[in-house]
C-alpha cells in the first residue's frame, strides 16, 4: 500500500519542518510513504521549510483559499498520484505525528474506511473553556445528525481508505471537518476512533481566530450538509409541523363555528391557521421537489466518482 500524508499549512514556517520530519516513513502493511503539503497562498517561508524538511510535494496557492479547499486539493492529488490511504494533518505541530501508525492500522487491517483520532478535550489544560464547549456541541449535533457518537468531529487528524476519499465531495470553502463525517455516515463508509495526543499551539489559531464567527460558519455547513443529503426529512418535519399546529389552532375555531355560526371573536386564529396550513402544505411540496433534486444530485456522484477513479 502507499500513504499519503497531506498537511495544509499556512503561515507556518516555525513547525511545518518539526511536522514533515516527525512523520514515520515506515509502517507496517505500507510501501511507500509520500508527504503532502498544500501551501495556501503563505507570506512566509512555509514552501521552502517544507522542501527542506523532505516533503515529496509542495503544491502553491498564489492566494490564500481557505482550509477547506487545500484539504480537497490534497487529496486529490494525493488520489492522483496512487494513495491506498490518506492521512490528514495539521502543520502547526499540535498533533504527534508518531500515532499515524494508530490512525492507519484500521484500514490496512480492513476494519475501517475512515478512522477519526480524538482528543480528550475536557483534560487539555491549553485549550480554552469557550472552544471546549463549542467542540462538544458540534460533536453531539454531528452525532445526533448521523445516528452514532462522533467523538470529536472537529480533529483534523484522522485517515481516509482511497474508497472513502474518493466518495467525498467537499463544498465547503470554510472547513471540511464536520462535512466529510457526515458525508461518509450517510455513504455506509465504516469508521473508526482512536484517541490522539493535542499538544498547545505556539501563537492564536489561522482557522479560529473568533470562536462565534467559527461556530456560525460551521454550524451552517452542518446543516447545509444534512440539507443536502436528507432534505425530505427536513422539509416534511417542517411542514407537517406548520399543519399540525395549524390544525390545533383551527380546532378551536371549528368548534365555536359549529356551535355559534360565527368565527369571530376568533378571526385573528382562524387567519393564521390558514396561514400555517398553506405555508405548511408550501413546505411539504418544496421537500419532495428537493428530494428530487436530491436523486439527481446522488446520480452527479455517482459520475463524479467513477470520473475520479478513472482519473486516478
Amino acid at each position: 500500500m502507499k500513504l499519503a500524508v497531506i498537511i495544509p499549512a499556512y503561515n507556518e514556517e516555525k513547525t511545518i519542518g518539526k511536522v514533515i520530519r516527525e512523520i514515520p516513513r515506515r509502517i507496517t502493511g505500507v510501501k511507500k510513504v509520500e508527504v503532502i503539503v498544500v501551501d495556501d497562498g503563505s507570506t512566509d517561508r512555509t514552501a521552502s521549510e517544507a522542501h527542506k524538511a523532505g516533503a515529496d510535494r509542495v503544491l502553491h496557492h498564489l492566494v490564500n483559499k481557505g482550509l477547506a479547499v487545500s484539504f480537497r486539493d490534497g487529496v486529490d492529488n494525493a488520489l492522483e498520484t496512487g494513495a491506498d490511504i490518506i492521512v490528514n494533518t495539521d502543520a502547526d505541530f499540535q498533533y504527534n505525528q508518531s500515532e499515524i501508525l494508530k490512525l492507519v492500522k484500521p484500514i490496512v487491517g480492513g476494519k475501517a474506511d475512515v478512522v477519526l483520532g480524538y482528543r480528550d478535550v475536557w483534560n487539555l489544560p491549553h485549550m480554552p473553556v469557550s472552544k471546549k464547549i463549542g467542540n462538544k456541541l458540534a460533536s453531539k449535533l454531528v452525532s445526533l445528525l448521523v445516528g452514532s457518537e462522533i467523538i470529536d468531529a472537529q480533529s483534523g487528524f484522522r485517515a481516509f481508505s482511497r474508497e472513502a476519499a474518493l466518495q467525498l465531495n467537499i463544498l465547503s470553502d470554510y472547513t471540511y471537518v464536520q462535512e466529510t463525517v457526515i458525508q461518509l455516515a450517510f455513504k455506509r463508509m465504516r469508521i473508526e476512533q482512536v484517541p490522539c495526543e493535542f499538544r498547545a499551539r505556539e501563537g492564536g489559531s489561522r482557522l479560529i481566530s473568533n470562536i462565534w464567527s467559527y461556530a456560525k460558519r460551521a454550524g451552517a455547513t452542518i446543516i447545509l450538509t444534512y440539507v443536502h443529503y436528507k432534505p425530505l426529512k427536513i422539509f416534511l418535519s417542517i411542514g407537517f409541523l406548520m399543519i399540525l399546529l395549524g390544525s390545533i389552532l383551527g380546532l378551536r375555531v371549528l368548534v365555536h363555528y359549529l356551535s355559534t355560526g360565527l368565527v369571530s371573536p376568533y378571526i385573528p386564529t382562524a387567519i393564521l391557521t390558514a396561514i400555517l396550513m398553506i405555508v405548511g402544505f408550501q413546505v411539504v411540496m418544496m421537500g419532495l421537489i428537493a428530494d428530487s433534486i436530491n436523486a439527481d444530485r446522488r446520480t452527479m456522484e455517482k459520475i463524479l466518482y467513477m470520473m475520479k477513479k478513472k482519473r486516478a
